[in-house]
């Protein structure tokens, strides 16, 4: 409950680019007042006042919180509002799942605007849970919660004029609603045509260059730096000269990288790279509110009483941060209540076999086969075809531990009995064990990475004997799960133990071997099939440039 209350800060007032000593009176949730006092300077002895951060695109989904979970970490952080995409969960659950996300969500004061998910399911080569229509997200547009259309990830759709994309553009705006993009790697002309057909933004840009294109294209670019893909030091500098066209988002953050920081992170070190403190604070605070509408506080008279309190312009270390004038976070911890919720859940896979995963060499008689791998990395959620040599065993192939060339499967979860597909992946480094995980996008089958066929059928049986979860695998009886129960997305824990066992489970996995900074992070993208270039789903491996299936076989 929020109360009448009076505070003497520096305040900052972004669009004017001044700050002032003034006192903000507070009343019935609302900035009452703002009271300067004399002198124009700061006053060094006070902390400041500003806007809250927004991150602006985020799957909720992807910390493994809940929303009212998740915004109980954010708001230590100074994060006050988020543009939430649930296709994660509609890809399991269907506009049933979005509904979830809404109501959990009103148990929090944060400010959520969620989209109406424009993908589900993302393509016709995997198997998703739900399917959510154009009919689906008209009536969902119906919701004041849906605040814009989700990232529209069929950008071939888009520029071949396919009638249902279009629909769905169309009825973006005949709700006065934007669009949002996601078009990775689109350049020029196809990018122009690409904005020209309504859509918005773009958070998939990983050069310079190719943002640049965007926004000469009219496009909103957000820097994205998650907990796998982080594209913050290629894009930081287009701030100078486009500062009215950028804002910050995380996209896809683990539990424990949102415990460490959030938005707060990316306006400290835009700030220490010596870009002006106006500009990284438009994109941080105010770019988001005026593109998506969203109904935040801004720090004016009249306005909600959405702020936040920092030491310092350098630091931005968060004091205090207040939500619809209640006190909501203070000195780097929260005070927002833990919500009982359900657990909304749709998993019918039964356990595996070693032999499930067997892929039978083309000459049996050989010793080893050249087979399409691939080739993950770390920050990126783009991949590269890395053909390799795997020994043939008894005639199987193998995977080569001693050359980085491990067995990658997806298990379809929504269908019982169904026999995994199986490739090769290199980058993650495994010396030992296996990774799985119901985390999988975009249709969240199951996914897992392992150095032989045992220890891919203990981590997969793992994931299945919960119906979801996080689970890492050696090879001397060592295993770890962190269960996933809600829609085997996220957990129905607090989200602080939250954070505390995915760090268990990510350090087993590292001392399994890999080197990557968020191996199951980087593993829920091997299924993406509309990242470029070879993924794998649930039916095979997919060139994600020519969108088509091809052999494991080189």
């Amino acid at each position: 409950m929020s109360a009448d209350f009076s505070l003497r800060a520096n305040v900052v007032d972004i669009p004017a680019q001044t700050v002032r000593p003034a006192t903000i009176r507070v009343a019935a949730g609302r900035i009452a007042a703002i009271e300067y006092e004399g002198g124009a300077a700061a006053d060094p002895a006070l902390p400041y006042a500003l806007p809250g951060f927004v991150d602006a695109h985020v799957h909720v989904e992807s910390s493994l919180l809940v929303p009212a979970e998740f915004a109980r970490l954010a708001v230590v952080h100074g994060t006050v509002a988020t543009v939430s995409d649930p296709h994660e969960i509609g890809n399991v659950l269907g506009v049933a799942g979005v509904e979830f996300m809404l109501d959990n969500a009103r148990q929090s004061p944060f400010h959520f605007c969620f989209g109406a998910p424009s993908c589900v399911p993302a393509t016709i080569f995997e198997t998703a849970g739900a399917t959510i229509t154009a009919d689906d997200i008209e009536q969902l547009f119906q919701r004041p919660e849906i605040g814009y259309l989700a990232e529209m990830m069929n950008w071939p759709g888009v520029l071949d004029g396919d009638a249902d994309v279009l629909r769905k553009i169309a009825l973006a705006r005949q709700y006065n609603r934007p669009a949002d993009g996601h078009a990775p790697g689109l350049r020029g002309d196809d990018a122009r045509r690409y904005a020209a057909a309504g859509l918005s933004t773009d958070h998939e840009c990983f050069t310079a260059d190719e943002a640049l294109d965007k926004l000469a294209a009219g496009m909103h670019i957000l820097i994205r730096e998650g907990s796998a893909a982080r594209n913050f030091e290629a894009l930081v500098d287009l701030l100078p000269d486009h500062a009215a066209r950028i804002m910050f988002c995380s996209d896809d953050k683990h539990p424990d990288s949102l415990v460490l920081g959030h938005i707060d992170a990316l306006v400290r070190r835009a700030v220490a790279r010596g870009i002006d403190v106006w500009k990284v604070l438009q994109a941080a605070c105010l770019n988001p509110v005026a593109h998506y509408r969203l109904a935040v506080g801004q720090l004016r008279p009249g306005d909600a009483a959405d702020f936040i309190v920092v030491d310092n312009l350098q630091d931005f270390r968060v004091q205090q941060t207040y939500l619809r004038g209640a006190l909501v976070a203070e000195h780097g911890r929260t005070r927002l209540p833990t919500a009982a919720h359900q657990a909304p859940n749709n998993f019918h896979a039964r356990p595996v076999q070693p032999q499930d995963f067997a892929l039978p060499a083309p000459d049996a008689a050989a010793t080893a086969a050249m087979v399409r791998a691939i080739r993950c990395y770390d920050g990126q959620l783009i991949t590269a075809a890395d053909p390799a040599a795997v020994p043939v065993q008894h005639g199987q192939l193998v995977p080569d531990v001693a050359n980085d060339v491990l067995k990658l499967t997806v298990v379809n979860r929504y269908e019982a009995g169904v026999a995994p597909a199986v490739g090769f992946i290199r980058g993650f480094g495994l010396k030992r064990g296996a990774l799985a995980s119901s985390v999988g996008h975009d249709s969240h089958n199951i996914t897992a990475v392992g150095c032989s066929d045992e220890a891919l059928a203990r981590a997969v049986n793992l994931v299945i004997e919960a119906k979801g979860g996080l689970a890492a695998v050696g090879d001397d009886g060592e295993a770890l799960l962190l269960p996933l129960p809600v829609a085997g997305l996220m957990s129905d824990a607090e989200g602080y133990a939250v954070a505390e066992a995915y760090t268990a489970v990510d350090q087993l996995a590292k001392q399994l071997g890999s080197p990557l900074g968020a191996p199951f992070m980087t593993l829920s993208f091997m299924a993406l099939l509309v990242i470029p270039a070879l993924k794998l789903s649930d039916k095979g491996l997919f060139d994600g440039e020519k969108f088509e299936f091809v052999s494991v076989l080189a």
